[in-house]
């Protein structure tokens, strides 16, 4: 027997500004903020336990906001002082998460808004089923260095017939 198909919470992004990525995400893609950007320290309070638990002992502080999407998925941005930037951040072939997928029918329109605020368009959109279906995708860039994929329609209309 299977176990019933988990719902999906929340993912973390880290990046340098956690003022900045706010505005992206919330201009961008209209996610709300459920907590506005503030600081954790390394200290004995439940959420500074919490995150030593989870980085260890080695840091002071970062800081951090919660957003969500409308769907109800959450997104953490945290800023970690000294954070750096990876000399590739597409290295897709090294097992982990290499990105995460919004969804929007207006594909194009939301990649002239991706590139305005200052994010990239990794590859030219393309068709799942061209001529056929209007399922399309891409893969971009948030301005962080953050990259992830648009589909136009849900993943399970998209894979459902299956897409290649």
């Amino acid at each position: 027997m299977y176990p019933y198909p988990r719902t999906f919470s929340h993912i973390g992004l880290s990046v340098p500004n956690v003022e900045e990525a706010v505005k992206f995400y919330t201009e961008v893609f209209g996610w709300y903020v459920i907590m506005e950007p503030s600081e954790v320290q390394n200290d004995d309070t439940p959420i500074g336990q919490m995150c030593r638990d989870v980085f260890g002992n080695d840091w002071e502080k970062f800081r951090i906001a919660h957003l969500a999407t409308g769907d109800k998925i959450g997104i953490e941005l945290f800023e970690f002082p000294h954070n750096e930037q990876p000399e590739n951040n597409f290295e897709y072939w090294k097992t982990g998460i290499f990105h995460f997928c919004v969804q929007d029918p207006d594909i194009e329109g939301i990649v002239e808004k991706i590139k305005e605020h200052g994010g990239k368009q990794r590859m030219p959109i393309r068709e799942y089923y061209p001529g056929e279906k209007p399922f399309k995708m891409v893969y971009v860039e948030d301005p962080f260095g953050n990259i992830f994929e648009i589909y136009t329609h849900s993943y399970e209309l998209t894979y459902s017939e299956g897409a290649y």
